[in-house]
């Protein structure tokens, strides 16, 4: 009887650590998207600080709901306005000619979903294909100078920033 008491109190313990860990796990992937005071810009607006590291996404006059991001790395970054051009879910990716002269062995397009699809789970497309705000297969990639100017956010971000916004939504990147 002791035995049996002992293991249900064991089997207890590990299930509440388990619960408590993904709790912890839970509440730390929120803390990188909340709503903000933030003004200035016209609600609907995509907002990128590069070197806060940061996406807003511009809800009224006075708040906005703030994102973590990767941006591009030095001499890869760059400012100024865009429009989102399109919408895709798990896109296929093709490698620019800037990306494949660093890495030639890279395949000539990697199938959306892979594994290795640097794009992640969604992609609002700006200037053309030129850069993307895109989710990606390197999440702890989020918060650096990482790419080659597109925008990286953590999959669920993207999903959430994805269903907020249009074909034709602006964007201005600042440094």
């Amino acid at each position: 009887m002791v035995f049996v008491l002992r293991r249900a109190a064991l089997f207890i313990a590990i299930v509440l650590a388990w619960a408590l860990l993904a709790a912890a796990v839970a509440h730390s992937a929120t803390l990188d998207r909340e709503v903000v005071a933030f003004s200035g810009f016209a609600p609907g607006t995509i907002v990128v600080k590069t070197g806060k590291r940061r996406l807003y996404y511009v809800i009224d006059e006075q708040r906005a709901l703030r994102f973590s991001v990767g941006v591009g790395r030095s001499g890869k970054t760059w400012t100024g306005r865009a429009r989102v051009e399109g919408k895709y879910v798990r896109p296929a990716w093709a490698p620019p000619q800037a990306i494949r002269g660093e890495h030639p062995n890279l395949p000539d397009v990697i199938a959306g979903g892979a594994a290795n699809n640097p794009m992640g789970a969604a992609a609002l497309m700006l200037r053309g294909g030129e850069y993307a705000i895109h989710g990606t297969n390197r999440p702890a990639s989020i918060g650096g100078f990482v790419s080659y100017g597109c925008i990286r956010m953590h999959n669920r971000d993207i999903v959430e920033l994805y269903r907020l916004v249009a074909v034709g939504t602006p964007v201005i990147v600042e440094r």
